[in-house]
This record gives structure tokens, sequence and C-alpha cells, in this order.
């Protein structure tokens, strides 16, 4: 039966099951030619003992030469090919562990640590590749050598074999036990690699903290005590490692000593010619390595099966939100032909028939997708959404009509982020709570869901990569005039220019190089550029100054008109436009109507405009 450890690869090895065949054979072959050396020099031996001639010595001289010699080539192919698809299955499970993680929801990082996640992607599955490779070959060289090897020592003589595997059963009990402890050390020590991992990612990311706060030595002490015990840890192993190797070849070495002395007392008593007696010491000897290697297989396979189930830990984490299975209804979600990309003409035809008044570049209104599959209404029905049983949005009842603006206000931890948040499905809330274009919207595909929402949320990412390729993040086929027009309708087009690399220049990890300004511009932008029929904006427009808050906004007035628009902001200037504001006060809308009508009614939005009023009123002073 296949061990359970390994159960997760079956998969992998089912997909290589003819390289491994042919691995197989490589196996046999070179295994097959080497078990006769020993038989060529006994031969050899029992001629010179009586008496041989030139030509047989050349003879027997040329056998050995030739039996090394595909030795050669046999154990090169068996590297080739064993190695080559330990390779091959290493490159399918990193595709299909990031594919994986890819797929999982936003709460699976929020419970696990980037380093810990880091640790498994990379060294893990590099422990599981030694076990696929180096493991698997010289456990089957092993194999097959030595019952090669045992068929003709038993030939040459039944006791002395006995007597020579009479180690054998000690050396299991111990391989067991140390291969036990090696399992239980090398978890240990991957998790605290993992604890390293996960430090070190996170002062690399707070680097700006951490100097702000002058917690330099500080993080260097804690480091180096991580990484005191991680070589704590290391150091106990490989003292086991240590004592398994010698114990091994103390035990090999015990029965080449009770070899040569049997086998010594049989060619004096002439049960057994010397010939056979050098070829069984021969064959004791070539099992030397075997057995050493053994020690390390042991070492490698306990390795990848700890490793291994770190990694389907991560593989056996299903996402919490998913696509429902709709049955034989069809999907609104455009085809493979017809999404951004494939036709860049009709991207931006869709901005142009969505407002002919727009004030924006005709650029960009030429590269916006066409959507007509959507048209963006938006209800909650009784909405109540909790975070690990914790309640956070209460009976929440609202309709934004296609086409319109909704504002969110609210104090901090009122829920304004997470109502937002389950319109692309980041978090799911009950089924039949939120509909769009009066579906459920669950009942919608993840990836043609979110394909027509544009989201900026209230922490901007950008990658490590230049601006442009930031920009066309969601539209990978977008020209440059297309991000150029995005960008100006974001407001960030003059600062891109004002850089020496221009669009061509490299932001840094998260962006560090831009302020938060034009970082979140940047994301504003990004977004812009799908032309999604429903945008969302957490607070996006936190970073930048009220007269670059009005151009952004006047050009998503323009932009956005006859689609859907829903942003949150504290102030007041930001959502005054809006065609309905939505006051959210613990998890409930307290107040919903227009900028005039919610000041009529004197409740906290009043009191959050009044006090706006007043502190730019002391700015002014």
């Amino acid at each position: 039966m296949f061990p359970d450890r390994l159960r997760p690869l079956v998969p992998y090895l089912k997909r290589h099951w003819l390289g491994l065949f042919l691995g197989g054979i490589c196996v046999l072959l070179n295994n097959g030619v080497w078990v006769l050396f020993p038989q060529v020099i006994r031969r050899a031996v029992n001629a010179l003992n009586s008496g041989v001639t030139r030509e047989k010595l050349l003879t027997y001289s040329l056998l050995l030469v030739a039996i090394a010699l595909f030795k050669g080539i046999f154990q090169f192919l068996t590297r080739y090919v064993v190695i080559g698809i330990s390779r091959d299955i290493e490159f399918d499970l990193r595709n299909d562990l990031f594919a994986h993680l890819e797929r999982l929801s936003y709460s699976y990082y929020q419970r696990n640590r980037t380093g810990d996640i880091m640790a498994r992607a990379t060294n893990d599955l590099n422990a599981v590749r030694m076990l696929l490779g180096p493991a698997i070959m010289y456990s089957a060289n092993t194999l097959v050598f030595t019952a090669g090897a045992l068929g003709f020592m038993l030939a040459i003589s039944p006791k002395l074999t006995l007597i020579a595997f009479t180690p054998l059963p000690v050396a299991s009990i111990l391989i067991q036990y140390f291969g036990r402890r090696i399992h239980e050390r090398f978890e240990r020590i991957q998790a605290m690699f993992s604890d390293i991992s996960a430090r070190a990612q996170e002062n690399f990311s707070g680097a700006r903290v951490i100097r702000a706060y002058v917690q330099e030595q500080a993080e260097i002490t804690a480091f180096e005590a991580a990484n005191k015990e991680y070589i704590r840890r290391s150091l106990g192993l490989v003292r086991l490692m240590g004592m398994l190797w010698p114990t091994l070849e103390l035990m090999l070495g015990a029965a080449v000593v009770i070899v040569l002395w049997v086998g010594g007392r049989q060619v004096l008593l002439h049960k057994m010619n010397v010939g056979e007696f050098v070829a069984f010491n021969t064959y004791m000897v070539q099992l030397t390595w075997p057995v050493i290697a053994l020690g390390w297989v042991i070492n490698l396979f306990q390795r990848g099966t700890a490793s291994l189930a770190r990694i389907d830990e991560i593989m056996r984490s299903q996402p919490e939100i998913a696509d429902a299975q709709i049955g034989s209804s069809r999907d609104w979600v455009l085809g493979p032909s017809e999404r951004i990309g494939s036709s860049n003409d009709r991207v931006i035809e869709s901005l142009k028939n969505a407002s002919s008044k727009s004030s924006m570049p005709q650029s960009l209104n030429d590269s916006m997708p066409q959507s007509t599959a959507l048209t963006g209404e938006i209800e909650f029905h009784n909405l109540n959404f909790s975070y690990n049983e914790v309640p956070v949005l209460h009976d929440i009842n609202l309709t934004i009509p296609a086409g319109s603006s909704l504002a969110i206000v609210g104090p901090t931890g009122s829920g304004k982020t997470t109502l937002v948040s389950l319109i692309p499905r980041i978090y799911d809330a009950a089924p039949g709570s939120i509909l769009i274009d009066g579906r459920p919207i669950r009942s919608f595909s993840l990836a043609g869901l979110r394909h027509h929402i544009g989201f900026v949320p209230q922490e901007t990412f950008l990658f490590s990569d230049v601006i442009r390729e930031n920009i066309a993040f969601g539209v990978p086929s977008a020209t440059l005039e297309q991000v150029k027009s995005a960008a100006a309708a974001a407001n960030i087009a003059a600062d891109i220019e004002s850089f020496p690399d221009g669009y061509n220049t490299m932001v840094g990890e998260r962006g560090i190089t831009l302020s938060g300004g034009q970082k979140q511009r940047t994301a504003i932008a990004r977004a812009l550029l799908r032309s999604p029929r429903i945008l969302i904006l957490d607070d996006a427009l936190s970073s930048v100054d009220t007269h670059t808050e009005d151009k952004i906004l006047n050009h998503l007035r323009d932009l956005m008109r006859g689609r859907t628009t829903i942003f949150i902001s504290h102030r007041v200037s930001t959502v005054r436009n809006a065609d309905r504001i939505a006051v959210l006060h613990q998890g409930r809308i307290v107040e919903l109507g227009t900028h005039d009508q919610l000041i009529a009614r004197n409740g906290y939005y009043t009191d959050l405009y009044n006090k706006q009023l007043l502190e730019e009123e002391l700015a002014e002073v």
C-alpha cells in the first residue's frame, strides 16, 4: 500500500508514470550490470590460482572495464531521468501551490503570516523535491542492488550470507527510531524557519516604522534570538544524523569482520574457494555505500514527508468564498473572447457610449470594456454580517440605482469598509441579502463579478514594478496612451511625467518611492482603466489635498455617468455632491438622503459638516 504520508504526491507521480517507468528500467540495468562485477572478479581469481593465459587476463580486464562503462552510462541515465522528473514535479507542484494560494479567500491571509507561506513555498518545496529525486533514486538503487547481491551471496554460501545479514533486524529497529525522531525534529525546525521568515518579512516591509521608533537594535536582538533557536534545533537534528550514519557503518563493519573470520575459516577448510571468498567480500564492500546512503535517504524521507504535510495543509485549505453551482442556467460572465484585452477598440468604446459629454481624454474613452451584461443596480435586503460571531452590520436595507452615486460616511469602526467589501465578495454575506440587477450576488461567478467592479481599497497596494504596469494591472493589453489617459483622469499624470523615467519609473516594494497621495491616485487610475460598471472607492482620497480631490471628483463625475459609484470618505467636501449619502453608525444606517436633506435633519452628518467647516475656518486664520 502506498504510504499515507506520500499520498498527496500520487497525482504528480501518475502524471509522470512513463518517465518513472523508464527511470526504473535504468535502475534495473544500472544495478543489474554492477552486480556482475564481483562475479568477473571471482572467475579471474580462480583462473589465477589454476593458471591463466595473458588472453584470459585481458578478457577479464576488458569485462571489468565494460561493466564499469555500462554502469556509468545507466547511472547517468538514472540520474537524468529520475532527478529530471523530480524537477518537473517540483515545477508542477509550485505552480499548483501558487494557483491555489491565488484562489484562497482574503481571510486566509488574515489568519496566516506571509513569511510562513513563503517558507512553505520555498524551503519546504525544496525538501519535497529532494524526497522525489535523490531519495527515490537511492532507495531504488539500494533495493535493487541488495536484492541482486543477496541472490549471488546465497549462491556462494547461504550460511555466510545469514551471518552477514544478522545485524539487519537491529538496523531496522534503529532506522525506525531515528526516522521518527528526525521527522519530529525537522517539523520543529521548519516551524522555526517559518517564524524567522515571517519576522524578516515584517521587518523589511515595516522598515519605515522600525526606523521611526528607533527599534533597529531591538529587532536585531529579537531576530538573533530566533536565529539562535533555529540553530539550536538544527544542531539537534545534525547530532541525531551524526549518530545514525556511524551506527549503520559500525554494523556494516561488524558484518565485514564476521565475514572475514567465518569466510576465511571456510577457505582454509576448503569449503569455499578463494574466488568465491573474494567475490563475497566484494559484494560486502559494494553494499557499503547503499547502507550509508540508506541513512541519508531516511533523512531525506523524513524531511520530505514533514515538508509535504506542511504544503498539503495549504492545499487542503478551501476558499471560503467560491463560485456557486449555477447548473444549466447561463451565467452573465462574458466569454474569453469578449473579455478585457481581447479587443481594446471595443474596450475603449464603452465609456464613449456611457457619456458623450465626458471630459476625459479621448484615448481613455477608447480603452474601456463594453459591459452591457450588467447595469449596476445594487440592493441590500435585511443584511446582517458578523466577524467571528461579532456582529458588525445590522438590518441594512438599501437600494443603489444603476448609474447613481452613493457616499458612505460614519465614525471609525462603524462598518463602512465591511459593507462595500461584501459587494465584490471579499467577504460573503448571507444568501439573498445582496442583489445586483435583481439577481442574488452568489449567482454570478467571482471572476465575472469582480471583472465589472473597480475596487480601490483603503490600504493602497502597488507592485514592485514600473508605474505603467501598476496602472495596467487589470488590463495587461492596455497601450501606453490608454495608461496615460487613465493617469490623467486620476490626476497623477503630471506627477508621473515629472519623474526622470516617466511611466517606466520603478515604484519599489509596495510603492515605497511614492507619496501616500501618489499611491492612491495610481490605484484609482488602475481601477478607472477597466471602466467598471461599479466603482468602489474606500476612502481612496484620504491622502490627497482638497484641490486635487476636486479635480479627481470632477473627472469621476463625467467618467462614471451612467455607472454606479460608491465611495467612503470622512470629508464632507468629498461626499456632498453624491446623489445620496448614507450615514453608518454602529453597523446601522441611521441617516440617508442628499447633502441638503441631511443638513436639514441636524444629526450626525450635520455635526460632521459643522466640525469640518470650523476646521477650514481655523486653517484660514
